[in-house]
């Protein structure tokens, strides 16, 4: 497999932990623009936040999509809002095969609720807070995806072996048209 998987959704939904493990099983690298933006500013995200304003971050972000967009063979895991920016989806539907890994405002906020590393988490009510970003990016998430996994209590391993088998089956009637050629 040589396309891109690119793992879109909100935070806590699982991009980074169920993104290694598709790597792994592919054989391919793994990225997380996160991960980047930190490695490549020497800061976290949040003092990105503090120092730059949202904006800024998102701006970084932005430049961080579009280059792992454009290599070839990677499993990328996005950051929550990455799809907030029409450039954003645009660079991740050319860049790959895009999988929304979706969960409910509850569940993300029994994962990540007190998550001090994350920004947006920083307010008087979490669960709310999710609840209002979920309504808001849900269409974009959806907009870009080629495939959904809803997810909740299964195992990596379990939704790696549904992903894998997805992939396949978004690739099969490729397969098979060529093979008519």
């Amino acid at each position: 497999m040589q396309a891109n998987i690119i793992l879109v959704g909100l935070m806590g939904a699982g991009k980074s932990t169920v993104g290694r493990q598709l790597a792994r099983h592919y054989r391919l690298d793994f990225y997380d623009s996160d991960k980047v933006i930190e490695q490549r500013t020497g800061v976290n995200i949040p003092t990105i936040f503090e120092i730059e304003g949202e904006e800024g971050f998102r701006e970084r972000e932005a430049q961080v999509i579009r280059e792992l967009c454009s290599r070839k063979g990677i499993v990328l895991a996005t950051g929550g809002g990455s799809v907030l920016r029409a450039d954003n989806r645009s660079s991740l539907k050319a860049g790959g095969t895009v999988i929304y890994l979706k969960a409910s405002a509850e569940q993300l906020y029994a994962r990540i609720g007190h998550d001090r590393n994350r920004p947006l988490m920083q307010t008087d009510n979490p669960l709310a807070t999710l609840q209002q970003l979920l309504q808001k990016r849900e269409a974009w998430y959806a907009e870009v995806a080629d495939i959904i996994l809803p997810t909740g209590k299964q195992r990596v391993a379990q939704l790696v072996r549904t992903l894998s088998h997805k992939l396949t089956q978004l690739q099969a009637p490729l397969t098979h048209e060529n093979a008519q050629s």
